[in-house]
């Protein structure tokens, strides 16, 4: 809590309605309370700046290594888009960075569903309530005003042979696009059935 003083230099604290409260008005459980919150809040901060200052590290050593595996031995790590996986000597413990894209659509995924809009209305097999019910699923939108790229893209694994439906299929690859990335440390450990076991640094999974 906040605290003040007013001019008869009363003790104040502020209340979580933004009233000033005279300190001896407020109850010990109040007191006792705050304090233990604060003290982990406190705590939970240090910790949330160790972790940052341990991912970046972490991160850097990585990049640090790669980086010289390409110039002095000409090795090539990790898989595609930056992601690199990296093993101890003894094989026990695995480090992977994975780097993510965040993907949006632009003005061009409504070219797409009108396309399979006009697809489902040509098509007359049986199979048109279920496809509508895929594809309204699929373009759904979320609170946030966006449609989930993932649930479109699955339309792409349907093999469906028709020119106009190819055509939508492209107009939604053409229509994503790539507004930033993101970088993720995972560490495993592998256990006894030598499997790799992913190390939680999640505070509700330790």
């Amino acid at each position: 809590m906040q605290e003040a003083q007013t001019a008869s230099t009363t003790p104040m604290r502020q209340n979580a309605q933004g009233h000033w409260v005279p300190e001896n008005l407020i109850a010990p459980a109040d007191k006792l309370r705050d304090e233990v919150v604060m003290a982990i809040i406190a705590a939970a901060r240090e910790e949330r700046s160790r972790l940052a200052a341990f991912k970046i590290n972490a991160m850097q050593q990585i990049a640090d290594f790669v980086d010289l595996s390409a110039e002095q031995y000409g090795v090539a790590w990790g898989g595609t888009k930056g992601n690199v996986t990296l093993l101890s000597f003894d094989g026990r413990y695995k480090l992977i960075r994975a780097v993510g894209e965040h993907r949006k659509f632009d003005e061009r995924i409504q070219a797409a569903k009108t396309l399979i809009d006009q697809c489902i209305a040509r098509w007359s097999d049986g199979a048109d309530a279920k496809l509508r019910a895929l594809v309204d699923h699929a373009f759904r939108v979320s609170k946030a005003g966006h449609i989930d790229v993932n649930q479109v893209l699955s339309l792409r694994q349907l093999n469906i042979e028709d020119a106009d439906w190819e055509q939508a299929m492209q107009a939604i690859a053409d229509a994503i696009q790539v507004t930033g990335t993101s970088q993720y440390l995972r560490l495993y450990e592998r256990d006894g059935q030598g499997r790799y076991i992913q190390m939680s640094l999640d505070l509700a999974k330790l």
